[in-house]
């Protein structure tokens, strides 16, 4: 493909793997620029233990992970040894089951051991410490310097041009677009440029003005002298890779020797400014002294799992730089500010490969087709999270925290509070427990509702889905059901468009007819120009020109910038940070809301999905006729100053309808027995509006065009698998997500959101299932830890299909 040139920033084994996976697509004007000389450059990848432990929470990290192993293989460039993680305290026994499901869910092999078993593999283990394993038989021993060798003679091989001792200073920018490479050596042209600089990154985006949310963080690396367990093995490596995740270690043998790596000690941030030249450092820019004090811990803890090298002594160790960011997922895609300028950053070893063949795609087809990425995807940030203090304090907690067990919903311990709504103040007063959102303090339930738990039969969920979770829960779904709850949804993104284009502009970017009565409401969703989910908004019309727009977080405002028509007939305004909302739900709502309000607001004066501008006592709000609960109601904006005040007005009076303010746990029960799909968790970019029962906001042929449809024409409207509705009966009714789904022996799908309905009275869990066995009646069975639990495919939604509640 000529015509666009591209420079690569980084020969480490992202940069050479781009190269290699771009160049494979047609690429001919490929150059690949690093400071250091080939293959040893002196980056991360120089001095990369290589372990590869594909298991992960995330489907689209796992997947990257099974990629890289299977091309490194193909290459030669892998030893596949297998990966054991053993257990030495009874919760880690627990959370390798949990690791176990992930790993069935997303289609790696994996098994649980017993302690004999994972003394057969890795016969240096002390058998009384070990209480189980996970194995993975496909992991193993990545050869990151080789990769790059290899991957980077087969680029070359299509004609990339690699630049070995070219220090890059600068980026050349004209009209906000990337114009040229500024080396030590001379400028080199480009079209695009890509970042993979690892942890020169942040100083490199810096030359567009980019700020890259990554921090370089040193890990320490020992390697032992001969054990003599190991005498006279020929093999670099017989034993599987060795996760000790307990005491923060791993374990891979080299020949007659150990190297352990050890994640237990004091995060040690280094600026990137700060790093060494090539010609300056010791060994390699990215290799720091090593600190013996701090591994001491690591030491004594090997040599009481592994008592072989008892006998040995540590030869050797280096603190090596690695990148952390603020949410432990890579960073990839394009500048929002800088039109050509593309990063591919914190990417370990591991996923290396599939993190090269994701860009390679992205970059060639517009979209990435392999995998889902819009948990990686750079702009996915709300500003505060690009804070220096921020990204620091963040990435080093990530990094105490790298091998800990995690609880899905466990919110970040520091720099807390962020973002409050002003509902804060009386949400404290009510005993909130917070949990975070977008940096945002939303409340999970609210202690002083304690007393409606009185005489509620409520099941225990168990003891892992009871952490950050409270009988109150249950009360508050109820009494929702009961009378008239108050939700703060603040934390939602909300996005005005104007201007004389707005109504094209919408049109072309969602599926749904905006172009409705002004007042009009409509549920649309956003699509790839692959035809493939980006999100899901609801479009208000407030006036001829304005539209409000409920969206799920920063890259729908980076969609909608991206695709503003040059002409200036859009804005575009994040109006989130000045504005607050609170769901006025439940059967009593409009007893609530209409006597502050107006005759608009009573019976028939206000229909479902519509909305209209209006006071609730003194506050001026915004009112649409929404209901994430599937109760009567609306969702009432204001602006941030007379927040408070709607939430007082609103309080007091409805006190003599039985008030209460309910929370995040109770929200998520009611949404799912209704049956609302939340983006992000029960569909991502991989998924289709037919796959995922959304076929009805997509509008009809003939209405006109809008990003996306052509695809989706092409996918056809009778998908291959379905998302469904299961329910669990029984007292163990409540799973978390991500769990495997079998059908006898055989995983045919995992779950993506899960609660227990207390109107309905099961377990609900939502799931990508085939769509022959998407049957309602069909049951089938959950993998939970060490359990199997029924679970049966149901009609949706659970509650009130009629839509008599919503609509009354």
């Amino acid at each position: 493909m000529t015509g666009r040139r591209v420079v690569i920033i980084g020969a480490g084994v992202v940069g050479a793997a781009l190269a290699d996976e771009l160049s494979a697509k047609g690429w001919d004007d490929i150059t690949v620029v690093d400071q250091g000389a080939v293959p040893s450059t002196g980056g991360s990848s120089s001095h990369a233990p290589g372990l590869v432990f594909q298991t992960n929470p995330s489907k689209t990290m796992t997947e990257m992970a099974r990629y890289t192993v299977e091309k490194l293989m193909a290459l030669g460039c892998f030893l596949q040894v297998g990966g054991l993680e053993v257990a030495t305290t009874p919760e880690r026994l627990v959370e390798l089951r949990r690791r176990h499901g992930w790993a069935t869910s997303w289609s790696v092999e994996a098994r649980l051991l017993t302690p004999e078993e994972c003394l057969e593999r890795h016969s240096l283990l002390d058998p009384e410490r070990v209480l189980g394993g996970l194995y993975v038989p496909t992991d193993g021993l990545a050869g990151a310097v080789r990769a790059v060798e290899v991957q980077l003679r087969r680029a070359q091989e299509r004609g990339v041009r690699l630049l070995e001792r070219h220090e890059v200073l600068d980026i050349r920018v004209e009209d906000d677009r990337v114009a040229a490479v500024v080396t030590d050596r001379g400028e080199i042209p480009a079209d695009v440029v890509v970042c993979c600089a690892g942890i020169w990154g942040p100083k490199v985006a810096g030359m567009v003005g980019m700020s890259l949310p990554l921090t370089p963080l040193a890990h320490q690396l020992a390697w032992t002298g001969p054990v003599p367990a190991l005498s006279g093995q020929t093999e670099e490596a017989i034993r599987p890779i060795l996760r000790h995740q307990d005491a923060d270690l791993y374990y891979r043998e080299r020949f007659d020797r150990l190297g352990i790596g050890y994640y237990g000690h004091r995060p040690m941030p280094v600026r990137p400014e700060e790093i060494l030249s090539v010609d300056a450092a010791e060994v390699m820019p990215s290799v720091t002294a090593f600190t013996e004090d701090d591994f001491a811990p690591a030491w004594a803890e090997t040599r009481a799992l592994l008592p072989a090298t008892q006998e040995a002594k540590l030869e050797e160790g280096v603190n090596g730089l690695f990148s952390f960011t603020t949410d432990n997922m890579p960073l990839l895609g394009e500048s929002s500010e800088v039109k050509g300028f593309w990063v591919a950053e914190a990417v370990w070893v591991t996923h290396s490969a599939g993190v090269a063949r994701a860009m390679a795609e992205w970059l060639a087809d517009g979209h990435c087709s392999s995998f889902d990425l819009h948990e990686c995807d750079v702009n996915r940030f709300e500003p505060h999270q690009l804070s220096p203090e921020y990204v620091l304090t963040r990435d080093c907690q990530n990094f105490v925290e790298v091998y800990d067990i995690i609880h899905p919903l466990q919110p970040p311990e520091n720099l807390r509070p962020l973002r409050t709504s002003p509902f804060h103040t009386r949400q404290r007063e009510l005993g909130a427990y917070f949990l975070e959102a977008g940096g945002w303090e939303r409340p999970q339930w609210y202690g002083a509702n304690a007393p409606l738990v009185d005489g509620r039969d409520i099941p225990d969920p168990g003891d892992w889905a009871a952490r950050h979770w409270s009988p109150i829960v249950a009360a508050e779904a109820q009494a929702s059901r009961e009378s008239v709850a108050l939700y703060d949804m603040t934390a939602l993104k909300r996005i005005e468009v104007s201007g004389r284009g707005a109504v094209a502009f919408l049109r072309r970017l969602s599926t749904g007819d905006v172009d409705k009565s002004v007042g009009s409401v409509t549920y649309c969703l956003l699509l790839g120009h692959d035809g493939g989910l980006r999100g899901d908004i609801t479009v208000a019309r407030l006036g001829r020109d304005l539209f409000q727009v409920g969206a799920n977080g920063n890259l729908d405002l980076d969609w909608f910038h991206r695709h503003l028509p040059a002409d200036g007939s859009v804005v575009i305004r994040d109006i989130t940070p000045g504005t607050c909302c609170v769901g006025v739900w439940g059967p009593r709502a409009r007893d609530l809301v209409a006597p502050l309000a107006g005759p608009d607001f009573a019976a028939g004066g206000f229909r479902y999905f519509r909305g209209k501008r209006a006071h609730v006592g003194t506050v001026p709000v915004t009112a649409l006729r929404l209901s994430y609960i599937g109760e009567l109601g609306w969702e009432l904006y204001t602006t941030a100053d007379l927040g408070a005040k709607l939430w007082d007005t609103l309080w007091e009076r409805g006190q003599r309808h039985g008030i209460i303010a309910g929370g995040r746990g109770a929200f998520n029960s009611l949404r799912l027995e209704k049956g609302y799909r939340s983006f992000g968790t029960d569909m991502t970019y991989e998924h289709d509006p037919y796959e995922a029962g959304l076929g009805f906001a997509v509008r009809k042929a003939g209405k006109g065009d809008f990003i996306g449809r052509a695809a989706l024409q092409e996918r056809g409207a009778a998908p291959r698998r379905r998302l469904t509705c299961l329910t669990i009966d029984g007292p163990a009714a409540v799973v978390m997500g991500k769990e495997p789904v079998y059908d006898g022996e055989n995983c045919v799908g995992y779950v993506t959101s899960a609660a227990y309905g207390y109107t309905i009275g099961k377990g609900i869990a939502y799931a990508w299932l085939p769509a022959g066995l998407s049957v309602p009646g069909r049951t089938l069975h959950i993998g939970y830890f060490d359990r199997r639990l029924a679970a049966v495919v149901a009609e949706e939604p659970l509650y009130d299909p009629a839509m008599e509640r919503l609509r009354g």
